[in-house]
């Protein structure tokens, strides 16, 4: 297996949906086209951000297949998640990204029935990324979403036994500790994907060089600019461009994050629709309040 390893901006995207909540395949290709223009380097699709519990097997099948259709052939490369709380639903979907030629799978742990112990949590990928030998598996640690908390250095020790395409982590958790025990186990080997948005150049200065982000759709530009300030050394603007991107996820978040990226997508002319129930939508009214604290934080003009 082949593998390169995934850096820079990594956008965590939106599955589209029509006016009706249905899933809009036609908005994918000018999505992608707006992340190549950005400076993305990679979709991370069917995830948190596209909202894939909400998704059925087969309509992740769609997204799948319609992302790899329109990223054949560019510069932006392809992780599809496949993680579900049925592992059979989940190696299905690992299988089907193996065949369209995805770059990578990453999947989270089952969330409602949990495995207790990092034993349980490799035996479980095991099953899904078995179906997917010769694409790179990434497990997706994100704890404040599945409440699944455990060791990370422990579940690289172990799991190559049995995940032999196992090559790193995408790690959505603010434990810093946690985080440079990752980076420096097996340092060469390991792939380790930062998932906080909010306090990438702190990752970014603990040796991390990729990251996989929802803001990184609509604000990719101003997290680039950060990195590379901060890699010239210029450390005040570096940390004003971070706390801009903190004050704007605040605001979005303030209005139900999923609701106000979608809108901001809509506005920078990439209609990915509304969010699909049990996610809530903004009404008119709330679409113009936010569009105006947007305009006055400097974000959308």
């Amino acid at each position: 297996m082949n593998h390169q390893r995934l850096t820079g901006l990594i956008a965590a995207t939106h599955t589209p949906f029509d006016s009706h909540g249905q899933v809009n395949l036609a908005v994918i290709e000018p999505l992608a086209e707006h992340l190549i223009r950005n400076g993305v380097q990679a979709a991370f699709v069917c995830g948190s951000t596209g909202e894939s519990h909400s998704l059925t097997v087969e309509e992740r099948l769609q997204v799948a297949t319609r992302w790899r259709e329109v990223t054949r052939g560019s510069k932006l490369r392809l992780v599809v998640h496949v993680g579900s709380n049925c592992l059979t639903d989940a190696a299905t979907l690992a299988e089907h990204a193996e065949k369209i030629g995805a770059d990578a799978i990453a999947a989270l742990s089952p969330s409602y029935f949990k495995p207790s112990n990092v034993e349980t949590l490799i035996e479980s990928m095991a099953i899904l990324a078995g179906r997917a030998p010769g694409t790179p598996f990434y497990f997706y640690d994100i704890p404040s979403m599945t409440g699944v908390m455990l060791s990370m250095t422990r579940f690289l020790e172990l799991a190559p036994r049995t995940i032999p395409n196992l090559v790193g982590l995408k790690f959505t958790n603010t434990d810093m500790t946690a985080l440079q025990h990752c980076l420096r186990f097996s340092q060469a080997k390991w792939n380790i994907l930062w998932g906080v948005d909010e306090v990438l150049l702190a990752a970014w200065a603990l040796g991390v060089r990729g990251a996989v982000g929802s803001s990184y759709n609509f604000c990719a530009p101003l997290h680039l600019q950060a990195i590379e300030a901060m890699e010239r050394s210029d450390w005040q603007t570096a940390q004003q461009l971070q706390y801009r991107s903190v004050h704007w996820i605040e605001i979005l978040s303030r209005y139900g994050y999923m609701a106000a990226a979608k809108y901001v997508m809509a506005c920078q002319g990439v209609p990915v629709g509304p969010a699909r129930l049990p996610l809530g939508n903004l009404n008119d009214e709330a679409k113009q309040s936010l569009r105006s604290e947007l305009e006055a934080a400097g974000f959308l003009s």
